[in-house]
């Protein structure tokens, strides 16, 4: 018999441990030992499933941003393969959990090809398990990543000489809701599509701009770039999670798409980040943005993962 509790002092970061799996055992625990010491996730939101003789047979940990005491997801989704109700007893009690504690939405997503920390193996499996769980797909991603070297802001493409830059120290924010509204009414991101239309524009473009501020930042890193007529034609937001600097949020306004924008701005962003110290820096977007996975290639980004976003209403 099988039975879910909150996993105790003695057994974490390592939680379940795989024979024979030294890197994968290895990598989770530093990557839960870091979540802790964030702050990104706690003791008593680290959940265990004990099977025989106490042994762990699965995991489930919610995660959230620092600072924030509601949790958002959850990572570490480990369970049998041939025990289906393992993981379906994991799910609904990370879900419980997370409802006690204020969430009324509780996400994971599914890396593929599986790597560190969570490695995710067997994507198809743990998506059918999250999917009869009553999670529902919300986002089909693409992942990119490049490792920023001495020679990398020399080899980036300059500055696009159509394009004033203004940043957030000098405009506030407002300027930056406004154009996040008006690209929101026009997006390919499944995701923020979604937000759109139970949230409207304007709510939906304020909720992503809180949402985003929440990671580490400068001010003088967020700009908006200008057009020769003036108008507003790209949003830059990079930013620092608590585990990679990353683009973050970047656009381009409908009435400047086609000019080869969605490079420029993903180059800005990435100058801004490597002048402050990344030693790598990681984008994505949804797949049906064809553009945008175009941009980060010819930035010089590698896209090393495909990223399925799973949602639970609780």
């Amino acid at each position: 018999m099988t039975f879910v509790r909150t996993a105790r002092p003695d057994e974490l970061p390592a939680l379940v441990e795989h024979p024979g799996d030294a890197e994968r055992n290895a990598g989770t625990r530093a990557y839960l030992g870091q979540l802790l010491d964030s702050s990104c996730t706690r003791p008593e939101w680290c959940l265990v499933a004990e099977g025989e003789a106490g042994r762990l047979v699965g995991s489930v940990v919610l995660w959230t941003i620092p600072g924030h005491e509601v949790p958002l997801a959850m990572v570490l989704f480990e369970a049998p393969a041939d025990a289906p109700e393992v993981a379906a007893a994991l799910l609904d009690a990370a879900a419980a959990r997370a409802k006690e504690l204020g969430a009324n939405e509780l996400e994971h997503v599914v890396d593929s090809p599986a790597q560190a920390p969570q490695f995710q193996r067997g994507p198809e499996r743990r998506g059918e398990l999250l999917r009869q769980a009553g999670f529902r797909p919300v986002r089909d991603g693409r992942r990119f990543s490049l490792q920023v070297s001495d020679g990398t802001l020399a080899a980036l493409p300059a500055d696009d000489p159509r394009l004033t830059f203004r940043t957030l120290a000098e405009l506030g924010p407002e300027p930056f809701v406004a154009v996040l509204e008006e690209l929101l009414a026009d997006t390919a991101d499944a995701r923020l599509a979604a937000d759109v239309r139970e949230h409207g524009p304007r709510r939906a473009a304020e909720l992503l701009f809180e949402e985003t501020a929440e990671l580490k930042h400068e001010p003088a890193w967020w700009e908006i770039g200008y057009d020769a007529d003036g108008s507003p034609a790209v949003i830059s937001l990079p930013a620092e999670n608590p585990s990679v600097p990353v683009i973050g949020f970047v656009g381009v306004a409908p009435a400047h798409r086609g000019k080869g924008y969605a490079t420029s701005v993903v180059v800005r962003g990435t100058r801004v980040l490597a002048a402050n110290g990344a030693a790598e820096i990681r984008g994505d977007c949804d797949a049906a943005n064809v553009a945008m996975a175009k941009a980060f290639a010819r930035a010089g980004y590698v896209n090393f993962a495909d990223r399925l976003e799973f949602s639970r209403t609780l």
